[in-house]
């Protein structure tokens, strides 16, 4: 059996699908730990090894960042920053968990530079497609840019001899995605398209299930859980966009940051936290930021989608739906009632947006998800897959 150490971020969307592979690792008798900030992957990941990892004091991102100085901000004040808290932490994880294996999350950029650094094999665990999306040909000084960026980390963490892209490993790069979606981008050929990996979640507060009125389309609203502070407009509109159908319509919506003041009714249920993976067999349609996990979980339940991105990888995530057909985007800083609504009457009505969503569904469920990429890391662990193409 092998020993896979998980080094992660402290978000979310990262956490999930890892917390999946490390399931099934688990379950075929392999050894798992983490290293990353232990509050969060011990909600996520539950009973656990898990190795702490500083992370910088002040994660929060300034409200209104878009375009290039959103990206600036990711590199210098969240990415490389990170990367140099959470170095200490990996190099103390490896010492004491001595792993086979380092499965480093593509934004957790000190699991790969502490592994090339330590000659320990790793794999990149891919959980958004943006970084296949060539989202910045044509701009070849920001990508100069960027690789200034890395070629710092890389002098001040890792190894200086090494000359490849550490955001992905040389060996074998997991995917939690697929064709259908991405599209025929480019890839590096140690690639394996795996397809979303869902982990059980805890219900996160009781769900009133009996309120849903199945004579109605029921959608889900949702701007995940980095965007409290900017959703109140959208989610106000959404709702009413709602409620200007509410005689085929209703809504759930996650409302974190309480902005909606708690309002439930027979057409608009809102929640802090919802149970996402369990509401999404019956969703009619979802309203959310397109990040990835949110666009993933719903696709795999063959529901499509109304994408409003906000910022990061979500424009590239909202265009692969819209050219897989699986949904349509409206604009965040702008939508209104009108806009919306009638993004929802479409998706709503016209048949051929679910069944987009539905072949890429079927991609998904035959891509394998957990269950592959844990057979694509034991087969890495075990030197058969190391080092091809």
């Amino acid at each position: 059996m092998s020993r896979f150490l998980f080094v992660v971020p402290p978000l979310v969307g990262h956490i999930n699908p890892a917390v999946a592979v490390a399931a099934e690792l688990g379950g075929r008798g392999h050894q798992v730990a983490w290293a990353g900030l232990p509050g969060i992957v011990g909600e996520l990941a539950g009973r656990a090894e898990i190795h702490a990892c500083d992370v910088p004091r002040d994660l929060q991102r300034p409200p209104g960042l878009r375009g290039m100085a959103a990206l600036r901000y990711l590199w210098q004040d969240f990415l490389a920053p990170l990367a140099g808290a959470m170095a200490p932490g990996v190099e103390r994880a490896v010492a004491a968990f001595r792993p086979d294996v380092i499965v480093a999350d593509q934004q957790a950029l000190a699991g790969a530079l502490v592994a090339e650094r330590l000659g320990i094999p790793h794999a990149t665990s891919a959980t958004t497609s943006a970084e296949f999306s060539a989202a910045l040909a044509g701009m070849p000084k920001v990508e100069e840019w960027i690789g200034r960026q890395l070629d710092g980390l890389r002098a001040a963490f890792g190894n200086p001899l090494q000359t490849h892209d550490f955001r992905f490993s040389p060996d074998l790069v997991l995917a939690f995605t697929t064709r259908a979606l991405t599209g025929d981008c480019a890839v590096p050929p140690q690639t394996r398209f795996v397809g979303p990996a869902l982990a059980h979640r805890a219900v996160p507060a009781p769900f009133p299930w009996e309120w849903r009125d199945g004579g109605r389309h029921t959608v889900l609203v949702s701007l995940g859980t980095a965007n409290t502070g900017l959703g109140g407009h959208f989610l106000a509109e959404c709702a009413a966009a709602v409620r200007d159908r509410a005689r085929r319509v209703q809504a759930v919506i996650a409302d974190p940051g309480g902005v909606l003041g708690g309002v439930s009714d027979p057409d608009i249920l809102t929640m802090p936290r919802v149970p996402q993976l369990a509401l999404l067999s019956g969703m009619s349609a979802v309203v959310c930021h397109a990040g990835h996990n949110t666009v993933a979980e719903s696709l795999l339940h063959g529901v499509p989608l109304v994408v409003a991105p906000i910022r990061d990888d979500q424009p590239v995530v909202a265009a692969q739906v819209v050219t897989a057909g699986a949904g349509i985007r409206v604009r965040f800083g702008r939508g209104d009632r009108r806009t919306i609504g009638a993004a929802l009457d479409a998706v709503l009505g016209d048949p051929r947006y679910r069944a987009a969503a539905e072949r890429v569904r079927e991609s998904f469920r035959a891509a394998g998800g957990a269950a592959s990429a844990a057979t694509h890391l034991e087969a890495f662990a075990t030197g058969q897959q190391r080092g091809r193409p």
